[in-house]
């Protein structure tokens, strides 16, 4: 009883410090944004009750009854003056569920609450749920929208790993009792779909990824946009899915593309956070870009960066999915500071921070991708050129 007592006690004493220990921004950035330190949710941040069964009676050597391998690819909102994580929580046995985390400064100090979520199922239960993006909707509702993955009924026998993807949709007031609604319907499959915050000519619309496969785009030529009348019974009928923002050969977004969270509501436009897919000889690489859609038309490209935002960095790299950067959850305060989510290697979640104004100006100001080498550089010797005349003017 001693020993349990005492590995008990070096349990709690580490989780605390891990918990509280304070985050600060490292390095001198580049002026767009600024990374934390240290990952803000990690498997290791999950509640020892969730881990461990506590009674020295059936746990003697207080083992380890649920391991938890990783927390990552979260939505994120405001919701009670807290900063809010809808968490996707991975645990050894590879099922990912949902759970939601708080903290008052948004860089540190989340904590998970006592229950992770309880999702109602469809009459189709789900193998897996992942991703959601979190849309506090001006009809009143919080929409969570997700990955709902089942064993494709087509596979052949033996086939244990063809799947097939769907968006699943739920609703809540208070992040706690979820109502469950229809899957989407589409024409294709979908696994990154994304509620606007806004009804759009009076319905709902949404950010769409059609694709042919579980994994490949295939004809899927990037980040749809359809409008459906009734979210209780969400289908996109064929021909009323456009794409808006479209993948381009030797870009990071070559292979597939999608949205991240909502888009910020701003001055100028609609903030869009999004990640690109290209393959390379180390496998696929996820990164992060930037576009901005027009104030009156969500739908309207009005400025796109070239290449991306932000890239794996460091220990961001490494992980159960190596180099790679995901996000589906960021929080515009009041003040214009904006959080970015974003996890790394689907095995942590980390925090930077910019504002609305940086966010703009990057997006108005950087130089558009020219599609070939020979673009790049007389874009390179536009800036080169304009810094000489500057320098020589001073």
């Amino acid at each position: 009883m001693d020993k349990f007592k005492t590995r008990l006690a070096s349990l709690r004493e580490e989780h605390e410090a891990l918990i509280t220990r304070r985050n600060h921004i490292t390095g001198t950035g580049n002026g767009i944004f600024d990374r934390y330190k240290y990952p803000v949710l990690t498997g290791a941040h999950a509640p020892l009750e969730w881990r461990y069964d506590l009674n020295p009676a059936s746990n003697p050597h207080l083992m380890e009854r649920f391991g938890i391998n990783a927390a990552f690819n979260a939505g994120a909102m405001k919701f009670n003056g807290k900063y809010v994580l809808a968490v996707r929580v991975e645990g050894n046995d590879r099922k990912s569920f949902f759970a939601i985390a708080e903290s008052p400064n948004g860089v540190d100090n989340f904590r998970f609450q006592d229950k992770p979520v309880t999702m109602p199922e469809t009459e189709d239960p789900d193998t897996n749920v992942y991703d959601m993006r979190l849309t506090a909707h001006e009809d009143g509702w919080i929409y969570g929208v997700f990955c709902s993955e089942r064993k494709d009924p087509k596979a052949a026998p033996g086939d244990l790993s063809s799947a097939v993807a769907a968006a699943g949709i739920a609703r809540t007031h208070d992040l706690v009792n979820w109502e469950r609604l229809p899957d989407l319907v589409s024409a294709s499959q979908q696994r990154n779909v994304v509620l606007h915050p806004e009804f759009v000519n009076g319905m709902y619309a949404l950010y769409t990824r059609p694709q042919d496969g579980f994994i490949d785009a295939g004809s899927g030529g990037g980040i749809g946009w359809a409008l459906v009348k009734d979210i209780t019974r969400a289908v996109i009928a064929p021909g009323d899915e456009k794409i808006i923002n479209h993948r381009h050969y030797h870009t990071i977004m070559e292979l597939k593309n999608g949205e991240g969270p909502h888009p910020i509501k701003t001055h100028a436009g609609w903030l869009h956070l999004a990640h690109g897919v290209r393959g390379c000889a180390a496998g696929l690489r996820y990164v992060l870009y930037l576009y901005m859609t027009a104030p009156d038309d969500p739908s309207r490209v009005i400025a796109e960066p070239g290449g991306y935002f932000m890239a794996p960095a460091d220990e961001e790299r490494i992980g159960d999915v190596s180099n790679v950067l995901f996000s589906n959850g960021w929080i515009a305060d009041d003040d214009g500071t904006v959080y970015i989510y974003y996890a790394s290697s689907d095995t942590r979640m980390h925090v930077a921070v910019s504002s609305v104004d940086r966010l703009i100006d990057y997006c108005m100001n950087t130089p558009a991708d020219g599609f070939r080498s020979a673009a790049s550089v007389k874009t390179l010797n536009s800036i080169i050129s304009r810094n000489a005349e500057y320098l020589k003017g001073k």
